[in-house]
């Protein structure tokens, strides 16, 4: 092969090898996303689980079911946004030397 292939097939393994470096840290992240206040709370993980969900009981006295499902989709939408948001962090240095 040629230098300048080899070279460019070793700039792709490299930047391979980052991708997964990221994505890897970006799996094992863990978000909480807040509604009403930390009324309600969710749990997630950088792959898009949710592992927990909180409830304040004085939330359960003061809402009626609606309010609360609103509450709990306010939380989750929170966390998916940080999770969007930490994930663009982390490949944003990737993506600015793609650009140049």
């Amino acid at each position: 092969m040629e230098p300048a292939i080899e070279d460019l097939l070793a700039q792709v393994r490299e930047q391979q090898q980052r991708i997964e470096e990221i994505q890897r840290s970006v799996a094992t992240m863990e978000l909480t996303g807040y509604a009403g206040n930390g009324d309600v709370t969710v749990k997630l993980r950088g792959d898009g689980r949710f592992t927990e969900v909180t409830i304040d009981p004085q939330v359960l006295r003061r809402y009626d079911a609606h309010t609360l499902g609103q509450l709990v989709l306010e939380a989750v939408n929170d966390g998916l946004a940080k999770l969007a948001a930490a994930s663009e962090a982390r490949y944003a240095p990737l993506l600015g030397e793609a650009q140049q």
